[in-house]
């Protein structure tokens, strides 16, 4: 028997023109291990909204979506234009979008796409909703100081826009979620000041540097880059598991891996690890760097540019972050679109 079911259709994203190479913030053994060549860097004045506003509009131009059919936004970002409205409310005027779309921000990081993909299903498959307009964005090196040679090689900013559609069919397109959380440890990968605990006006600016050559204030993004990946290598291997075991799959049967684009050394010991080797799976983010909640995105972007999507029936995504938290899913993106809104036919 045929329902609803929430399919992915069409991936795009916005990279700042702006670029900063590594070789000149970073020793040049740390780029090779790292992975990172360059990044993005958004303008002094331009926002997680504006570039959210930008990757919304490539993706209406290059699937040519009609966007008047947008019944929800959901935004996945840690920085928002302002601490209130919410920015995706804002999006909708910008965007052009009626007052029947619903909006909402998603305060996520790094496993923020699968936290907004599990939102989409729910929303379409209870009836709420039947087109989304799924935003992510990362403003992360406006929180970075430009002398962390340890944090500022790794992170770029950036946003991606993800059309997620309610379809008839007789399965799942989203399946096998698992999540989980370690709060204990939030403060592993943090900026201190500029929410209500400590607000900027009450707290003086103080500035460090730890023995990993992080040079950072208290009103920027510390990171304890030993303890995260320590919490990486012990949580994501079990969630994989769980997923597979959700999914009633093995390894065999899967017909890619994406991962939350952390870095290259990470990934390398994920693959390893999990017993991943013989899989096909996503490692690359030498132009883009870290983009948190938009790593996934980009990557399945960059994916489908290179595979026929017929052949991408089994997706294992995965993210992993800021929380601490995780989260995974299978994704069928088979019936993804191909630019300008054609399905992909099979080759």
């Amino acid at each position: 028997m045929k329902k609803i079911f929430a399919k992915i259709k069409a991936i795009s994203s916005y990279l700042p023109p702006t670029v900063e190479k590594n070789i000149d913030v970073a020793e040049p053994r740390l780029n090779k291990k790292i992975g990172v060549i360059e990044r993005h860097v958004s303008l002094k004045n331009e926002s997680a909204g504006d570039l959210a506003f930008a990757a919304a509009e490539k993706l209406f131009a290059e699937y040519e979506i009609d966007r008047q059919e947008t019944d929800f936004i959901l935004l996945c970002v840690q920085h928002p234009d302002y601490q209130m409205p919410h920015t995706s409310a804002h999006l909708q005027f910008r965007l052009g979008l009626p007052q029947t779309v619903g909006t909402m921000d998603i305060s996520h990081g790094c496993a923020g796409y699968i936290y907004g993909l599990a939102t989409a299903k729910g929303l379409i498959e209870a009836g709420l909703a039947k087109k989304i307009l799924f935003l992510t964005s990362s403003v992360y090196l406006k929180y970075i100081n430009v002398k962390d040679k340890a944090n500022r090689p790794l992170f770029g900013d950036g946003a991606t826009a993800t059309w997620i559609e309610g379809v008839e069919d007789e399965k799942e397109s989203l399946s096998a979620f698992v999540f989980g959380t370690d709060g204990e440890k939030f403060d592993k990968l943090i900026i201190p000041v500029g929410g209500s605990k400590f607000m900027p006006r009450d707290t003086e600016e103080i500035f460090k540097t730890d023995e990993n050559k992080n040079y950072y204030s208290n009103y920027e993004v510390y990171m304890d880059g030993m303890a995260i990946a320590y919490f990486t290598l012990r949580e994501v291997p079990p969630l994989i598991e769980n997923i597979l075991s959700k999914a009633n799959l093995t390894r065999e049967d899967l017909d890619y891996c994406i991962f939350h684009q952390a870095n290259k050394f990470m990934l390398e010991h994920l693959r390893e690890k999990a017993d991943l080797e013989n899989i096909p799976y996503h490692n690359d983010i030498s132009l883009t760097g870290n983009i948190v909640s938009g790593s996934v995105p980009l990557a399945i972007e960059q994916v489908i540019k290179s595979v026929d999507v017929k052949n991408l029936k089994k997706v294992l995504l995965t993210g992993f972050g800021v929380g601490l938290s995780w989260a995974g899913c299978i994704a069928d993106l088979s019936e993804m679109f191909s630019a300008k809104g054609e399905v992909n036919e099979e080759k």
